[in-house]
């Protein structure tokens, strides 16, 4: 009672500044040290306490000149209370043991003392003195006096728990010295009386220490690397988690590596995250206490470059691999293209061009852009085998075939690249210039040729007009000629050589005037032979309605013609033999027989004109008008014939003609022209004999069918 209760708490050692508790030793030979800042002045004593003097120091009781002062009286045992942990020690000091108290000695107990025994006092005062008390004083009492309260006055408080009697280890809190004066919380920090020493809120947080650039800047440069390092080393797991996160999420999108690459906003997103974290980790690290040793705080600058190279090293890396991915994508090109011209063998060349171009476009493409890769490097040989391809059958020797492949290859340079191509073009110019001729010249003749002769024998002249191919044209034209012109005279089957030559005269005339003119006239003469000589050979062969056909049109092609006039003879025969064929027995004569002629009269007793056609001796054919009162004679199975009397009327009642013919037996035909009461084309086969010295008449008349 009347005591002011001392809440006076132990400081930890770190907070002391040489780092021990102060004992009593220190406090006898050295001045009081500076107050902290922390703690609140010590009330300084009021004028009425006495002031020992500043050059005496302390003496232990009983010394003479020390202060008589009754011992105080015992203190009752501190009641028992919760603490946590064990007392605070004094630097060099062993659990337990109070300052200067020899090692292995009991707490509480001096050096010679036995347990439980205390060292002059009563229990529940200390035996060895606090820091900063004075001997004799008790326990509790700093140096620097309690206001209200005379130096030596042992009526001060002693804190609940404290001094030697309180059963050290036992559980109960063990304060260490007294606080030596301008150490200790400040005045009121807790309620006085709350719980028991020691207990009550957290001390104030530490101030951040000095600003240290190099630490910084490791832990930016180690959350760089992508790994968040820098923050496993501050202990920022979440920052090294979404680090982690984010470098997965990386990984998962690029690999595996493709041409293609990653996304940019992939890229652009990953490396402000990383900038992010660079400057988040600067910014914890620059005045962070790191929880690590000594040796790693050095080897962590060391660390963060090395490790800039694992975000360099992947960069490198995934650029390879996109790098051989590329080149894979590229020789796949490369290999599709190659399929292409393969599957253009075996195919016309109209057909298999698509697949060309396209695959023409991918080695350019390759070849130009993409030189320097591997399939890039390998088109110049594609280039070789596509020439080799397209030129086989110029190899072959068929020239018509080879033509189309080897036009496309000589004008590739307007397409592709020329310094791609190279001199390849240049090369197919012979081979091209060889091929126009060699299905020019063949085609010669050929009615149904593809090219025709002529397309093929004037791209030669107009595109190599001075190559050796072009010079032998016209020799070669003027051969086809005199060889089919000959076939025409001796030949089995002159028809057929002049189907050739009037395909070679339409070949001919569309070659330059200037040069074909004379080859054009030999063409012209060779035909007409030819039209007259399959005209004859068909009549000898029997083939008079082709014959007829033949000699008609010979005669309308070549009025003039020295033959025109017995081609019409031989028409007329054949037309007759096509109805009678005893009389094809023989081939009209060119010229009609000399010597007498016999005089036969023709009269039309007929509706309709009449033609009337005969062969022998010689050869023609009259045309009879109508007879307009005229008409047909009935007829029946048991009419005779020679009973009809025909042609009995006035003769100037019915047309006539009057023929000359030599002696000789005569085949007829009449064709009768249609009218309203006959049919058009009705025929009629007759045979006579001319007998020298007699004229003939020979009446024309029609009879019904009933």
């Amino acid at each position: 009672m009347g005591e002011e209760p001392n809440d006076a708490r132990p400081e930890p050692a770190d907070r002391i500044p040489d780092g021990h508790a102060p004992n009593q030793d220190q406090d006898r030979h050295r001045s009081p040290a500076p107050p902290d800042p922390r703690v609140a002045p010590v009330p300084e004593a009021p004028p009425w306490a006495p002031v020992p003097p500043a050059d005496r120091a302390p003496e232990p009781p009983g010394s003479p000149g020390a202060p008589t002062t009754p011992p105080p009286p015992a203190q009752p045992p501190a009641t028992p209370t919760l603490a946590f942990g064990p007392p605070p020690q004094a630097s060099g000091q062993q659990p337990g043991q109070a300052s200067g108290q020899p090692s292995g000695q009991a707490p509480g107990q001096q050096a010679g003392q036995q347990p439980g025994q205390a060292s002059g006092h009563q229990p529940g005062q200390a035996s060895a003195h606090q820091p900063g008390q004075t001997p004799g004083q008790p326990f509790g009492q700093a140096a620097a006096h309690a206001p209200g309260q005379p130096p030596g006055d042992p009526s001060g408080a002693v804190p609940v728990g404290a001094g030697a009697a309180a059963a050290s280890g036992y559980g109960f809190p063990q304060p260490g010295p007294a606080t030596a004066p301008g150490y200790g919380p400040p005045p009121g920090y807790g309620p006085p009386g709350y719980g028991p020493p020691g207990y009550g809120p957290p001390p104030p947080a530490q101030p951040p220490g000095p600003a240290n650039p190099a630490q910084a800047a490791a832990i930016a440069l180690l959350n760089l690397s992508g790994l968040g390092l820098g923050y496993v080393l501050l202990r920022q797991w979440i920052g090294a988690a979404l680090c982690w996160l984010a470098t997965a999420a990386l990984l998962v999108v690029a690999l595996p590596a493709d041409v293609d690459g990653v996304p940019v906003g992939v890229l652009v997103g990953y490396g402000v995250l990383l900038l992010a974290a660079a400057a988040d980790g600067f910014r914890r690290g620059l005045r962070a206490t790191l929880r690590v040793g000594a040796a790693v705080r050095r080897l962590a600058l060391p660390l963060a470059l090395v490790l800039l190279a694992v975000p360099a090293g992947g960069s490198l890396a995934y650029g390879a691999a996109r790098e051989e991915a590329r080149e894979e994508a590229l020789l796949a090109r490369l290999t599709a293209a190659d399929e292409r011209v393969k599957s253009g063998q075996g195919l016309l060349f109209d057909r298999a061009e698509p697949l060309y171009r396209l695959a023409l476009a991918t080695y350019q493409e390759l070849g130009t852009k993409h030189a320097g890769s591997r399939a890039g490097k390998l088109v110049p040989a594609r280039l070789d085998a596509y020439y080799a391809q397209l030129s086989a059958p110029y190899d072959k020797k068929d020239f018509c075939k080879a033509v189309a492949p080897l036009k496309h290859l000589r004008g590739l340079p307007g397409t592709v690249d020329k310094d791609l191509l190279g001199a390849r073009p240049a090369k197919t110019d012979e081979p091209l210039a060889e091929s126009l001729y060699g299905c020019g010249t063949a085609a010669l003749g050929v009615q149904t040729a593809e090219p025709p002769a002529e397309k093929s024998l004037n791209e030669l002249l107009d595109t190599f007009p001075q190559s050796p191919q072009a010079t032998r044209v016209e020799p070669a034209v003027r051969e086809a000629i005199k060889t089919r012109s000959a076939a025409v005279d001796g030949g089995a089957v002159p028809c057929g050589t002049v189907v050739e030559l009037r395909a070679l005269r339409s070949s001919v005339d569309a070659l330059p005037d200037a040069t074909f003119a004379g080859a054009s006239r030999e063409t012209a003469a060779a035909v007409e032979k030819g039209d007259f000589a399959c005209g004859t050979s068909q009549f000898r062969s029997k083939e008079f309605g082709d014959a007829a056909t033949t000699m008609t049109q010979f005669a309308k092609d070549y009025p003039n013609s020295p033959k025109a006039a017995h081609a019409r003879s031989i028409a007329i025969a054949a037309e007759i033999a096509d109805e009678e064929p005893e009389a094809g027995k023989s081939l009209p004569p060119a010229k009609a027989p000399g010597g007498a002629r016999m005089v036969m009269v023709v009269s039309n007793d007929g509706p309709g004109s009449v033609e009337l056609l005969y062969t022998g001796p010689t050869t023609g054919k009259i045309t009879l008008n109508a007879c307009a009162t005229c008409t047909k004679y009935p007829s029946s199975v048991f009419l005779d014939p020679k009973k009809v009397k025909a042609c009995t009327g006035p003769a100037s009642k019915y047309p006539k003609a009057t023929l000359l013919l030599p002696a000789g037996n005569y085949h007829f035909l009449q064709k009768r022209a249609g009218t309203g009461t006959s049919t058009g084309g009705d025929t009629k086969i007759s045979k006579t004999k001319i007998e020298p010295n007699y004229s003939y008449t020979n009446c024309l008349y029609v009879t019904s069918g009933f």
